[in-house]
């Protein structure tokens, strides 16, 4: 007898329908997966014979075969075990086939017939709602996460003959419904930013940064506190929007970080070791590429302390992404696109040893040493990064006042304020930085003196196109966040004197 289960594959951070037919036919036993299956697909006859058996039900003496359509589509994970377990329930005649239909089953089984949760389950519960599935069956850690997408009934399973007994009786109250959640988020007041001192030309450009959606590249010796001020970032950051955080939760649920959570509502911050791969960072591993820390840092912060410390072939992988807003990876089975709308911080020092520059401290690095340091970083990477700031040593008088600085609610306001133009101007998602060329000459109709001014700038610092229209948009910025319509020629000042640090890099 054939009985069908409906399921999902993970693709990416999005979901494939896959039909599990399960085919119980008289003769020499044995258990056949078709479809594509990878090893942990395959592996899954081990697990469903022994939860079947453990949960007091016959398993077939017969030969069982089990196809995962589309055949072409790549399968992997522990996800069909569920369905595979039912199908061949169903094929036996213990369960009807044909209340199967409309639900959707995603879940793996331990040997005892436990349910245990999966990843991707967010891509899964639309896929399930965009079949006209009308229920789908999870384990208790996936239910939140399932039931953030509306119109589909979620239910929540314990163990494999909770499930088989929903089936048997048609009794809803055996299988708990579940309900969406929300990780709200928690003010840090331990990260605010009126706890540093002095730095203020670093807080200001943290501040464009957060306004305008800009890559910052922070240079200063040890102990001047470029850390500090990235990790305080996401406080000045606005709230993610309900579409935001849904993609948000996708990627990290495609990653398998979202089990007993639901929609996660803080901005993500990501500060990965130097010695990340290439994989690390982009995304990677066997069969379908799971996602990097690039795409983890969607619609967040994602930090590189120590830039230059990270192996150059890995830190030649962001030009693209800062570019275009995502990750594209190609690989013999499939090519999968992976979200990378970042702002990217990074931190360096100015030297080897850290103390060039510093009045009180001797650097012991040679002209050669401080070369070949700078040079790690390419220019067409500094080329994508907008803010370039120096950060100095905190003088004693600024460490030892009790005066504190703006804190980061204050400073959020007027973030918020500046993104709610580029709202109105640009869409729903705009940022100025990813602004196009069009709209850019639109909205930064320059005087002759500010034409004469970045006319200058590009010919003194060796500027390229892309440095002249970053200058542009983080004009516009500036201008937004003091609330003028048009970009003055203080605007403009203001923007090119943060590429000035870019000059002393590229001349390495």
């Amino acid at each position: 007898m054939l009985a069908v289960v409906k399921s999902a594959a993970n693709f990416g951070i999005d979901a494939v329908p896959i039909q599990v037919e399960v085919d119980v036919s008289p003769g020499l036993p044995g258990f056949a997966t078709v479809g594509l299956p990878e090893n942990t697909v395959k592996e899954a006859r081990v697990r469903v014979q022994a939860a079947i058996a453990n949960s007091g039900y016959v398993f077939p003496a017969g030969r069982i075969t089990v196809n995962l359509a589309p055949a072409h589509i790549r399968k992997e994970g522990t996800g069909f075990d569920l369905a595979i377990a039912l199908g061949i329930l169903a094929a036996q005649g213990v369960i009807a086939i044909d209340k199967l239909g409309e639900t959707f089953v995603l879940g793996e089984l331990s040997l005892s017939g436990e349910i245990r949760p999966v990843r991707g389950v967010l891509a899964a519960a639309q896929a399930a709602l965009e079949t006209s599935s009308k229920r789908m069956l999870v384990a208790p850690e996936n239910g939140a996460e399932a039931a953030l997408v509306d119109g589909l009934d979620v239910r929540m399973a314990r163990c494999f003959k909770d499930v088989v007994d929903f089936f048997v009786t048609g009794d809803c109250d055996k299988l708990p419904r579940a309900f969406p959640e929300v990780n709200e988020v928690a003010y840090d007041e331990d990260l605010d930013m009126k706890d540093v001192r002095g730095q203020y030309q670093a807080r200001r450009a943290l501040e464009i940064a957060a306004a305008g959606g800009h890559n910052l590249i922070m240079s200063g010796g040890p102990g001047s506190g470029k850390t500090m001020l990235a990790r305080r970032l996401p406080g000045i950051l606005p709230p993610l929007s309900h579409t935001q955080a849904m993609e948000v939760t996708r990627i990290h649920s495609a990653a398998g970080l979202t089990l007993g959570s639901g929609l996660i509502k803080q901005r993500p911050f990501r500060a990965p070791h130097h010695s990340m791969t290439r994989a690390g960072l982009v995304g990677g591993g066997n069969g379908i590429p799971r996602p990097g820390e690039l795409s983890l840092a969607t619609h967040g912060v994602l930090f590189l302390d120590e830039m230059p410390e990270f192996s150059r072939h890995v830190l030649e992988v962001l030009r693209q992404p800062l570019e275009l807003g995502e990750v594209i990876l190609s690989r013999a089975n499939a090519t999968v696109r992976y979200p990378a709308k970042i702002m990217l911080v990074a931190a360096m020092n100015p030297c080897p040893c850290g103390n060039l520059g510093s009045p009180k401290r001797r650097c012991r690095c040679s002209p050669m040493e401080v070369s070949r340091y700078k040079s790690r970083l390419s220019a067409p990477l500094l080329d994508r990064i907008d803010l370039h700031v120096e950060v100095p040593p905190v003088d004693l008088v600024a460490l030892q006042s009790a005066k504190c600085g703006e804190s980061s609610q204050q400073i959020l306001q007027r973030v918020c304020d500046a993104r709610q133009l580029q709202k109105s101007r640009l869409g729903e998602n705009g940022l100025n930085s990813n602004m196009n060329r069009t709209k850019l000459m639109e909205t930064t109709q320059l005087s002759s003196e500010g034409k004469n001014l970045i006319a200058t700038a590009v010919e003194r610092l060796g500027l390229s196109a892309r440095a002249y229209d970053r200058i542009l948009r983080v004009s516009r910025t500036i201008a937004d966040l003091e609330k003028m319509p048009n970009v003055e020629v203080s605007h403009l000042a203001e923007a090119i004197q943060y590429r000035g640090d870019e000059r002393s890099l590229l001349a390495a």
